[in-house]
């Protein structure tokens, strides 16, 4: 029960960090409007440069600063997956149909769970790390939907082919599925929870990100430590 406390105490602070750095950012930069999360693709691309090795392709664990890197990634990839709900929440708008969508679901944890098995890694583990992903886009894209039913004149003109948008959601998945099972270590390391914080923050400044998508990062990576 106290490490159960404990880690909802590490969760808050790493919220409310990842969203003060957020707002000073937007301070700093003088950027008045909100912005959403990096476009799928780029922030991938910005891990793969600064990591040590690549995940799940003969990562070696021990090599100097290939835990940093790992984690990176995993940040990298949560931001990429969560910048989908902008298109997710921008095809459903207007259309009535609900963000909640449960069989979907629970055919992505099936699915990420049977990658898992095939990769010997931990299936409960990453379906909790899946759990959040789905969650951080859900909250995403009830912020956005209230976000444009107070102001019109932010909503979407166009509905991305939510098809489409799904293809590029499985990729990612299979991405971090693979970064998940490549760095155990890493994840149970006593730093992770400030690295990844760290890191989280970082991606948050580098692309500033408004307050929701921080919160939904957060979100995301509430238990990719320990996992």
């Amino acid at each position: 029960m106290a490490t159960e406390r404990a880690d909802v105490r590490v969760t808050s602070l790493m919220r409310r960090a990842l969203i003060a750095g957020t707002a000073a950012a937007v301070l700093a930069t003088g950027a008045g409007s909100a912005v959403a999360a990096p476009t799928p693709g780029t922030a991938t691309a910005a891990a793969a440069r600064t990591s040590t090795a690549t995940p799940g392709r003969g990562t070696v664990v021990g090599a100097p600063g290939a835990s940093a890197g790992q984690l990176r990634a995993l940040v990298a990839l949560a931001a990429e997956r969560l910048a989908t709900a902008d298109p997710v929440a921008a095809a459903k708008w207007g259309t009535g149909s609900p963000i909640d969508d449960p069989a979907r679901e629970q055919q992505v944890l099936a699915d990420v769970a049977a990658q898992a098995r095939a990769l010997g890694a931990d299936p409960d583990a990453t379906v909790r790390v899946f759990r959040d992903q789905i969650e951080a886009s859900k909250l995403v894209q009830r912020g956005l939907h209230r976000r444009w039913t107070a102001d019109p004149a932010q909503a979407p003109t166009t509905r991305p082919d939510l098809a489409q948008v799904r293809e590029e959601i499985n990729r990612i998945n299979g991405e971090l599925v693979r970064a998940l099972a490549a760095s155990p270590r890493a994840r149970t390391a006593p730093g992770c929870t400030p690295r990844l914080a760290a890191d989280a923050l970082q991606l948050s400044h580098r692309h500033h990100l408004d307050a929701l998508h921080t919160a939904g990062l957060a979100r995301a990576l509430r238990s990719v430590c320990g996992a």
